[in-house]
């Protein structure tokens, strides 16, 4: 919107809603565009990630087909990547099970 249509808009919520309503209407309208924002950025963010995943996942059908030998850069970087997340999980499982299996050694032994 440009300055004068907000104008426009400013003088006409003055009439319709009063001086002392307005302020209330203001707040409660840019709460509603904030939440909006943050919705769309959300859905932005989940298409962006949803598209990662899938290109990863074709990259790796590539490089499946391709025996995992003599990989492109862009194959080998998706390869390594897709490693190194399963990796990571590993880890957090096995860190995840040892106070659960010393719990149960404890459970065993009385």
């Amino acid at each position: 919107m440009g300055m004068w249509e907000l104008v426009v808009v400013f003088i006409v919520g003055l009439v319709v809603l009063g001086p002392e309503r307005l302020p209330v209407a203001i707040r409660t309208v840019s709460r509603w565009v904030k939440t909006a924002k943050a919705m769309a950025n959300s859905v932005k963010a989940e298409v962006s990630e949803e598209l990662r995943v899938y290109e990863l996942h074709e990259n790796l059908k590539k490089a499946e087909q391709q025996g995992l030998k003599d990989l492109s850069p862009d194959l080998q970087n998706s390869v390594s990547e897709l490693q190194q997340a399963a990796q990571s999980v590993t880890h957090s499982y096995k860190k995840n099970q040892t106070p659960a299996s010393n719990s149960q050694q404890t459970d065993d032994s009385k």
